[in-house]
């Protein structure tokens, strides 16, 4: 499938580390989005790079980065493929979705393979933008009220192959730089896997335009 020409100019904005104003609070998330998902207790980013896990699957890996301007830290929101929702739709609370990794077009994925640190389930990227099967599914929950994905909401997201959900924790790798936590899937719900939707570009707003934040 070809990349959009939308979608390459969004990378390349992106790639450029540009400096966003600050969006007004409540904006919707929608599918084509660009987004960083913040761990809320931490406040680490959701992230991923082209370095494999040494253990478990040996797919690339997923992390919990500490800084906010990291460039590999931009998913794009995507819809299942066979669904009527197109680029631009709101995402309701109990949609599946697929977070696609900016940098490497792989999708954020999971499976039964132990996780590196806690020995939960491993979360990696894995695939293509050609190449994706139900374990990059993730159901979204909504914390408190509304029913519509927005940027200042807690939510989780559940894996809808293992039924755990995304996960990280103060937990860090020793021999990767930069401070980085583990990324896992855990069943059970926690305050651990409480993510909140953080810089990116939004799209659309109600008047057509892109928001950025």
């Amino acid at each position: 499938m070809a990349v959009s020409f939308f979608g390459i100019a969004i990378f390349l904005f992106l790639s450029l580390h540009c400096k966003y104003s600050a969006a007004v609070e409540g904006v919707e998330v929608t599918y084509g989005s660009v987004i960083k998902l913040m761990h809320e207790r931490t406040k680490f980013r959701l992230h991923s790079h082209d370095v494999p896990y040494g253990s478990g699957s040996g797919q690339q890996s997923v992390t919990g980065f500490p800084n906010v301007d990291d460039a590999n830290s931009y998913w794009v929101v995507k819809h299942v493929p066979d669904t009527s929702s197109k680029q631009g739709d709101t995402i309701k609370k109990g949609a599946i979705v697929r977070l696609q990794h900016m940098k490497t077009r792989k999708w954020l994925h999971s499976h039964l393979h132990a996780s590196p640190i806690s020995g939960n389930l491993e979360v990696s990227c894995f695939g293509g933008e050609n190449n994706s099967d139900t374990g990059d599914y993730w159901k979204l929950e909504i914390e408190g009220k509304g029913n519509i994905w927005r940027q200042d909401q807690k939510v989780r997201l559940q894996h809808v192959d293992t039924g755990g959900y995304l996960h990280s924790h103060d937990k860090k790798f020793q021999r990767i730089a930069g401070g980085q936590q583990e990324v896992c899937g855990v069943r059970e719900k926690s305050r651990e896997n409480v993510w909140m939707a953080a810089e990116g570009v939004y799209l659309p707003t109600k008047d057509g335009k892109a928001e950025s934040s």
